[in-house]
């Protein structure tokens, strides 16, 4: 038997390796910026992703050969390539605009040291290795008058976070200024709790917290109702507090980082509601800067469209005819104004390209109010993904191969408007969606233990729902149940009873035969988008369908997934799209605006919009005006049923729904 060697032996090795690793690593950025001088001479793009895609297919085969597991080795040089690429675009982005090169930036930002805005400026410095002379402020509004006057070379406001959405108060704020967006950054937020060193959750009587942080981690503080909360104007103000109090009773929510600025230790870690969790800023100045065309780009801007029906549409029209890409869009009340609303875009291009000088040509001619904002490098860096096959997991077919088996050669296709013009009516009972009738769908999620009393109150929940304003259900999960079989015809006659429509969600294939026996329609979740024996047998049956597109899917891939269905005989098909990622935002799905349109313009199906996995309930009834702009059909809306204040909210949706 081998004998191990002493345990500080091997912590040596250890850390003659890690050393070891940080000077490869360092010697890596080095050879990464030679690149960036070389691609500044042949003006190529930052990005190869074609010769990305081969180093990672080469260093998992080699990976697995020394033993490495394949998503460990694809997690690191994700991170390292990322690193890559934002060097790269950072000396890029200095060379083109000499001008703001300076030894040291003035940075305004919210709070103080140890803020979460604090750690984003110091990070954006650090990557373009200048130092930092920081200026804290005490609000949004004083950190623009710090850079208007000159105060400051930069100020770093929060947009919105993956958790809490947009940060409303900032888009206000950037209609009355006249600086320029030049730049972004995105952190990852670990909320902690904070305290004195040798604290204690049981010592904690109260917790200091900017009102971000507070809602993002919502969830954990429902578990200790006994703290009470005290609202400060940032985190390091909180951790300030905690700092000058006389005993361990406070606490703190902030980072850990910013924490050991305050000498205060981490109590508990993790706090936040979702598990990754991510603030996104901008950097604003008073001149716009040259982006350097190799280098990806975004452009924001703000429009006031008028009142007239379709004025919206009509702008972002303007966009797809010119193949500009809209990643976000924001609207806000115009102040003075009622019932008029500003609208923010984030386009992702270049202000310098044609297609964009002449979109927004266009938008001057057809809009009340039209003003850029700035356009800047956008660093958010979509990881290189490879597929099942490249990973050595599956041999054969990926989801491209699938779909594209499945479109026919002929034209056209049964899903657009060439092969039949007038838009299709799904009629099921009195629920009619499509041709200009609206529709406002529930999922709700179904729980194991329905007794007769847990029956008793679904019946008085679902009263509600109709009583909101509801059409139909979708009953999700529904292998949570006990006895399916046994319950869910006792759920349908529930529904039926209050003139309910009866969806069930297919989650597994053996869900089909019971889903088709007691479902009025069937829901086939996004997941099973790219399942072409699942949708062929689907397409084979004579009941309604509500097909969810699948978040990694394309436009292209969600419509020729309807082809399979359509091609097998069922014409009853409702589009469903809850939101796809993308790369400002890799852990939540954005809502697709842009392929919404492009349906309603090519596609006669109909199409409603799940927007809750993407939108804040805060901003769930502004967003709603907006999709309705766009003529979805309706809306799906996932219901809490044991959460009052959720199903107040959905109430109040769908009421602007049909307002």
């Amino acid at each position: 038997m081998h004998k191990p060697q002493p345990l500080n032996q091997t912590r040596e090795q250890i850390t003659n390796l890690d050393n070891e690793l940080l000077s490869l690593l360092a010697e890596r950025r080095r050879l990464s910026l030679e690149v960036a001088r070389s691609k500044e001479v042949d003006v190529r793009p930052i990005r190869d992703t074609q010769r990305e895609k081969e180093l990672l297919a080469r260093l998992v085969k080699e990976g697995r050969e020394k033993g490495l597991d394949a998503h460990y080795v694809i997690s690191l040089y994700q991170s390292i390539i990322e690193d890559s690429v934002l060097n790269q675009q950072a000396y890029l982005h200095g060379r083109a605009n000499p001008e703001t090169q300076k030894q040291q930036y003035c940075i305004a930002y919210l709070g103080a040291r140890g803020s979460y805005s604090y750690l984003a400026a110091t990070r954006y410095c650090q990557r373009r290795q200048v130092d930092m002379l920081d200026l804290g402020c005490q609000s949004f509004d004083e950190i623009v008058q710090a850079v208007e006057s000159g105060h400051a070379d930069y100020g770093f406001l929060p947009i919105e976070n993956t958790s809490s959405g947009s940060i409303n108060e900032v888009y206000d704020v950037l209609q009355h200024t006249s600086l320029s967006i030049v730049g972004e950054t995105t952190i990852e937020v670990s909320h902690c709790l904070l305290g004195k060193a040798g604290s204690k959750i049981s010592d904690i009587k109260t917790v200091y917290a900017h009102p971000q942080p507070i809602s993002q981690c919502s969830r954990y503080l429902s578990q200790h109702k006994d703290l009470r909360l005290e609202y400060c104007s940032s985190s390091a103000e909180a951790m300030e507090r905690v700092n000058q109090s006389p005993d361990n009773s406070a606490a703190a929510i902030g980072s850990a980082e910013g924490g050991a600025l305050y000498q205060l230790e981490s109590i508990e870690a993790g706090l936040a509601n979702q598990k990754i969790n991510q603030s996104r800023f901008i950097v604003v100045a008073r001149k716009a800067v040259a982006v350097p065309e190799q280098l990806p780009a975004k452009t924001t801007l703000i429009m006031a469209t008028g009142q007239k029906a379709g004025a919206l549409v009509e702008a972002l029209l303007v966009l797809k005819a010119h193949q500009l890409n809209m990643s976000k869009l924001e609207s806000r009340p115009i102040p003075g104004t009622p019932w008029e609303e500003m609208f923010y875009l984030d386009i992702d291009a270049n202000i310098s390209s044609e297609a964009m000088q002449a979109g927004l040509k266009q938008l001057e001619r057809i809009t009340r109010f039209i003003k850029v904002l700035g356009c800047y490098p956008c660093e958010t860096v979509k990881p290189t993904q490879l597929s099942n096959s490249q990973l050595l997991i599956e041999p054969s077919t990926s989801k491209t191969q699938v779909i594209s088996d499945a479109v026919p050669d002929a034209n056209p296709f049964r899903y657009s408007k060439a092969y039949k013009a007038q838009a299709s009516e799904i009629s099921c009972g009195s629920f009619c969606i499509g041709g200009g009738n609206i529709g406002a769908i529930a999922k709700i999620v179904l729980t194991h233990d329905l007794s007769h009393l847990a029956l008793s109150q679904f019946e008085h929940k679902i009263k509600q729902l109709k009583e909101a304003g509801f059409q139909a259900i979708i009953l999700d999960d529904i292998n949570q149940l006990v006895s399916p079989e046994l319950i869910l015809p006792k759920l349908r006659q529930t529904l039926h009873q209050y003139d309910l429509l009866c969806i069930i969600a297919i989650e597994q294939a053996i869900d089909m035969v019971l889903a088709t026996q007691q479902g009025d329609m069937l829901f086939l979740t996004g997941k099973h988008m790219f399942n072409q024996s699942l949708l062929t047998q689907a397409g084979t049956l004579p009941i309604p369908l509500l097909l969810e597109r699948n978040d990694m899917a394309s436009y292209e891939e969600f419509l020729a997934a309807t082809e399979v269905i359509l091609s097998q005989g069922n014409q009853q098909l409702i589009l469903c799209d809850s939101g796809v990622r993308t790369f400002n935002n890799a852990n939540l799905p954005t809502l697709d605006l842009t392929s919404l349109i492009q349906i309603k313009a090519t596609s006669h199906l109909p199409i409603v919009i799940n927007p809750c996995y993407a939108i804040a309930d805060e901003a769930l009834i502004l967003q709603t005006k907006g999709i309705k702009q766009l003529k979805a059909d309706g809306l799906v809306l996932n219901c809490n049923l044991n959460d009052n204040d959720s199903l107040k909210l959905m109430s109040s949706v769908v009421r602007e729904l049909y307002n």
